[in-house]
């Protein structure tokens, strides 16, 4: 059963910049595509990012393209999200998860407890 726990969110100011990390506990980390999605406030949880279970093969949100860089590290169990010129659109809560690209987001039975990312001045 996998398990996840999402870290690094808080505030920052518009063009800041953060790193998200996801520790994966249970299910096949090292064989796994993972994703990350987001939640705003009053909107549906959507798809920012998700990564290959080599790294080699990534794919973007045409929102955050060019600005957020998935990345993994086997080793350790552990997905990130590096978050660079955030604009307030990016408010949200951040989870990740495996990612299958024939769900949508309400096919996923399970979601960790994610990790508020806040941006304002």
């Amino acid at each position: 059963q996998l398990q996840v726990v999402e870290s690094g969110g808080g505030l920052v100011q518009p063009g800041g910049s953060l790193r998200l990390s996801c520790v994966v506990s249970g299910g096949t980390f090292s064989t796994a595509t993972m994703g990350w999605f987001r939640q705003a406030p009053g909107k549906e949880r959507e798809f920012v990012a998700a990564i290959s279970w080599s790294g080699k093969q990534t794919d973007y949100a045409d929102s955050v393209k060019g600005r957020f860089t998935i990345s993994r590290d086997n080793a350790k169990n552990t997905v990130y999200l590096q978050m660079n010129s955030l604009n307030p659109e990016a408010t949200a809560v951040y989870y990740c998860n495996n990612y299958y690209t024939n769900y949508g987001v309400n096919d996923y039975d399970y979601w960790g407890q994610g990790t508020q990312v806040t941006v304002s001045s």
